[in-house]
């Protein structure tokens, strides 16, 4: 079995710990969507789930982009 250098486990490192965020902003802006779309179809809020929806989007990609 062949042997990695140290800079190939670097950048392999680096691949998988984006990965994982993109898959944890994923996973938390599905909520957000779920979320904005249950109120605004079944408990007919539609203003605060346009609010819920954009703002949470907004919050999320400042967060990432911050944390990033």
């Amino acid at each position: 079995m062949a042997e990695a250098s140290n800079a190939e486990y670097r950048a392999h490192l680096e691949t998988y710990n984006g990965f994982s965020k993109l898959v944890m902003f994923m996973i938390l802006w599905l909520v957000v969507l779920l979320s904005s779309m249950a109120l605004g179809l079944v408990a007919h809020v539609g203003f605060l789930s346009v609010v819920l929806g954009v703002g949470g989007t907004i919050v999320l990609l400042v967060a990432f982009a911050i944390l990033n």
